[in-house]
């Protein structure tokens, strides 16, 4: 399932939202700039690798690797479909949060998800990248903020392409049982094995995702609006 857009209103611009998809568009940009020879390479050099974060957990080097290894892609789907479950269901968790809050809640919840994935991985030397599991963490709350708020979807079937509405408490619950689904057998096979995919870091951010809702709290001024 793909999502296309949602029928939540919201009162603020996004501009945080905006921001980010901004600034991981450019970082991709400049990826693509090294050429093919030197794309991996500088992927490789800035992104965060488990086993060495696990060798040296105090060493500031690897807090920047967790934070510049959130505006890094492999590839332009999967930079794309990260650009796009962001652009959804983003804008109505910025106007719960307000936009410093937004901020904080985002790289917080990319952090507890590239933990979490070191956690359950700690001898991984596979490089990790991407802003899933930040955004991971924007779909918990938006799972627990906004059950009832429609999500119009886009169903391949075969050769037939669909669009449903579907709520979102159906989606994001599909999703987060898919990563449960996909991440436990990665536990007794390794990353390696599991599809180059870091399941625990969508795990991870979702949930923290939701914890972080009561740690925040809502902006003064948040009203939930009828979704139409």
């Amino acid at each position: 399932m793909i999502p296309i857009r949602d029928k939540n209103p919201a009162d603020l611009f996004p501009l945080v939202t905006i921001a980010i998809i901004v600034t991981n568009v450019l970082a991709f940009m400049y990826q693509l700039s090294q050429g093919p020879q030197h794309f991996e390479q500088l992927t490789v050099s800035l992104a965060l690798v488990p086993k060495a974060f696990v060798a040296s957990p105090f060493a500031a080097e690897q807090y920047a690797a967790v934070f510049m290894s959130m505006f890094l892609h492999g590839g332009i789907i999967h930079i794309l479909g990260n650009m796009l479950f962001l652009w959804v269901f983003g804008n109505n968790i910025e106007d719960y949060f307000g936009h410093f809050k937004f901020a904080i809640f985002y790289l917080a919840c990319g952090l507890g998800a590239t933990l979490t994935h070191v956690f359950t991985h700690p001898h991984s030397a596979i490089p990790v990248i991407g802003a899933s599991g930040a955004i991971s963490g924007v779909l918990g709350a938006y799972f627990l903020l906004f059950p009832k708020a429609r999500v119009v979807t886009l169903v391949p079937i075969f050769f037939f392409l669909y669009f449903i509405e579907v709520p979102a408490f159906f989606f994001l619950g599909v999703y987060i049982l898919m990563q449960l689904a996909y991440g436990l057998p990665s536990l007794s096979v390794g990353p390696e094995e599991a599809q180059g995919i870091a399941w625990f870091a969508h795990i991870g951010g979702f949930f923290a995702g939701i914890l972080l809702l009561f740690v925040l709290g809502k902006r003064r001024g948040f009203r939930k609006r009828m979704p139409h």
